[in-house]
């Protein structure tokens, strides 16, 4: 019995109907580039940029840097240590101006000493002239004696040690200074000691 004809696979298929759409055949296709896949964020920007700078390029920044900071700590350290050495150079120059400025008070207390055996008037009136002259530097080197009576009490100058009941001064006046001050305000050595009159 005769097998039937197999339709011819290279016999050209029936024309599509008019407007269809005919697939592609699979020898038509042509091979293309394939491709590429959308840049993402960090390709868009390194592309944008330009090209990285060399990571030489950040060690020789950060060592400069670095090279800065070390100078700017070594310069402060020479800095503070010469401010204190001239710091300390100024405190002794006015150690050295204060204690000259005394020298003469003990030549004059030297010499009062050595005339002990002379006349006691003599020797009282040369004592109280050392301590004129002692008082007159304090007060060069600006600190002024404050041993004033019958002044109205200051806490700022006075230091109150006891009270007295006197009616024939003021209230709140001084009445006898124990110890003299020295000094105003910051500039002051000691306050003087006094006895004040008693407030009603």
């Amino acid at each position: 019995m005769p097998r039937p004809q197999e339709p011819d696979r290279a016999t050209p298929a029936e024309p599509a109907p008019e407007g269809a759409v005919r697939p592609p055949r699979e020898d038509s296709r042509q091979p293309g580039p394939t491709p590429r896949p959308p840049a993402t964020n960090d390709e868009t920007g390194l592309d944008a940029v330009g090209p990285a700078p060399a990571e030489g390029d950040y060690r020789a920044a950060m060592q400069e840097l670095e090279d800065r900071w070390r100078r700017t700590l070594a310069d402060l350290d020479n800095l503070r240590k010469r401010h204190a050495r001239e710091l300390e150079r100024e405190r002794t120059v006015e150690r050295a101006r204060t204690a000259a400025a005394f020298l003469p008070v003990l030549d004059n207390l030297e010499l009062a000493l050595s005339h002990a055996d002379a006349d006691s008037d003599a020797i009282v009136e040369g004592i109280r002239a050392v301590r004129d002259q002692a008082v007159n530097v304090l007060e060069l080197l600006g600190f002024p004696r404050h041993a004033e009576t019958g002044v109205p009490f200051d806490p700022a100058r006075h230091e109150v040690v006891s009270v007295v009941d006197d009616p024939d001064v003021e209230p709140g006046t001084v009445v006898q200074v124990l110890r003299p001050g020295y000094g105003d305000g910051d500039r002051q050595l000691r306050p003087a000691t006094v006895t004040v009159a008693k407030r009603e």
